[in-house]
């Protein structure tokens, strides 16, 4: 009998985690090795468990999903992660990619997609969409982004999470300690965030962050 791959879950909802998990331990060849709400307790886990692959929400307590990516990446790299996500995947897809993910899921997808993405990743290959493959593929031979999307693409990974968490509400001190960085440093990228989305203002911000994440919302 053939061992079973190890999946380790990694998202702040524990209803999500329960899902999961039933849905995993339903097929003959996979099993749920352990969970984390956290970024903290998830590299910890993920180290003394050594799944072959990590699922990992992009909205985590205390750190972002991304940033978890990369530190797996440098630190464990022999555990494949899937992002299963709410967020827009023509956003975030290329982003989780190019941070260390080796697949991308949006949450709405079928569980028959989800299990379809691990099998893939298992296998050693990339697993996003048919609709991002096609985007990936117009991009790489020179397609042109529309120009709202354009411009919010502009952002830095570090910038784009500052510009999400204004957009749920969150003050300038609450984005600080939520990434464990500096007020001046927050303002700092809500400068260049203003700069690259020609904004005046910290109200136009502001009214744009949360446009944004009510249209993410809405999708």
């Amino acid at each position: 009998m053939h061992e079973k791959a190890k999946i380790f879950l990694v998202d702040d909802h524990p209803l999500v985690r329960e899902w999961l998990t039933t849905l995993i331990n339903q097929e003959p060849n996979l099993i749920v090795c352990g969970e984390a709400e956290d970024a903290a307790h998830a590299l910890r886990d993920i180290a003394a468990k050594q799944p072959d692959i990590a699922i990992v929400d992009l909205s985590l307590k205390g750190s972002p999903g991304l940033e978890l990516i990369k530190t797996l990446k440098a630190k464990l790299p022999n555990v494949a992660v899937i992002v299963l996500s709410m967020h827009d995947e023509k956003l975030y897809a290329e982003r989780a990619i190019r941070a260390g993910a080796r697949g991308y899921v949006m949450k709405r997808e079928s569980t028959k997609k989800i299990i379809g993405a691990i099998h893939q990743v298992l296998q050693g290959k990339l697993w996003v969409s048919d609709q991002m493959t096609a985007a990936f593929a117009e991009r790489f031979v020179g397609g042109q982004r529309g120009n709202s999307e354009s411009l919010i693409s502009q952002l830095s990974d570090r910038e784009l999470e500052v510009f999400n968490l204004l957009g749920r509400g969150l003050e300038t001190r609450q984005v600080a300690e939520t990434l464990n960085v500096s007020i001046k440093t927050v303002q700092a990228y809500c400068a260049r965030i203003k700069q690259k989305l020609n904004l005046s203002t910290a109200m136009e911000l502001l009214r744009e962050a949360i446009r944004w994440n009510e249209h993410e919302a809405d999708d």
